[in-house]
């Protein structure tokens, strides 16, 4: 019985690449090697394992939510990251992300204001052989500034506005993916730092996720 049900995780993880991410424009073999090679079913809630490999998102406690294949897929092509990479992720939840972004950085450093999500993130990726993760349960209103500069940083619930302080803990070239709530629809961004004082935002498509637990407003970055 255990035999079948991992016969028909193993094809649904074939048949979410070949019928999600691929018709989506995800076509570097390096991340379509990540899905393959990472099991998506280890970090989903119990009550909705059988819904791992589907093209949704997954909920989890407080409203936050795991991100769709498709979205994750989406975040790792337009990051872009180089084995020297440092990148901070905001917003851990089970993990799974986390784990993508290891295997393609030198370090993740992933925070998260709810300890459960850490707790439960922790005991996911120690069922994988990936070391180069560090896990804290911070307030994530203002990045985290202990490991800063970040080569890349992944915020992965919507903001109204986006704190000042994300934007000045990237390096030179730094990138940063964040969603953002404008009213009635909300836009996946892209921010390059450029300079000092000077970054570029690129719009790259519509989306919807749920918003980032803040504990406090701090000043912020308009779009």
């Amino acid at each position: 019985m255990m035999r079948n049900r991992f016969i028909n995780m193993a094809d649904a993880q074939i048949n979410m690449i070949k019928q999600q991410l691929r018709p989506a424009g995800i076509l570097d073999p390096k991340i379509l090697a990540l899905f393959d090679k990472t099991p998506r079913e280890q970090f989903v809630p119990t009550a909705y394992h059988e819904l791992a490999y589907m093209d949704s998102m997954i909920p989890l406690t407080n409203g936050q939510a795991m991100l769709s294949p498709i979205l994750e897929a989406q975040i790792l092509k337009v990051l872009t990251l180089k084995p020297t990479d440092k990148v901070l992720e905001v917003g851990t939840g089970t993990g799974y992300l986390t784990a993508l972004l290891a295997q393609q950085a030198q370090h993740v450093y992933s925070i998260d204001s709810l300890a459960e999500n850490t707790e439960q993130a922790q005991r996911n990726i120690s069922n994988l052989e990936i070391t180069n993760i560090s896990l804290a349960t911070n307030d994530a209103s203002a990045g985290w500034d202990k490991q800063q500069p970040y080569d890349a940083i992944v915020i992965t619930g919507s903001l109204d506005f986006l704190p000042k302080e994300f934007l000045q803990q990237l390096t030179l070239g730094g990138k940063l993916f964040v969603v953002i709530n404008q009213g009635q629809t909300m836009y996946a961004y892209l921010i390059t730092r450029l300079g000092e004082q000077d970054w570029t935002h690129h719009r790259l498509f519509e989306t919807m996720i749920p918003p980032l637990a803040l504990a406090k407003r701090k000043s912020t970055f308009k779009f």
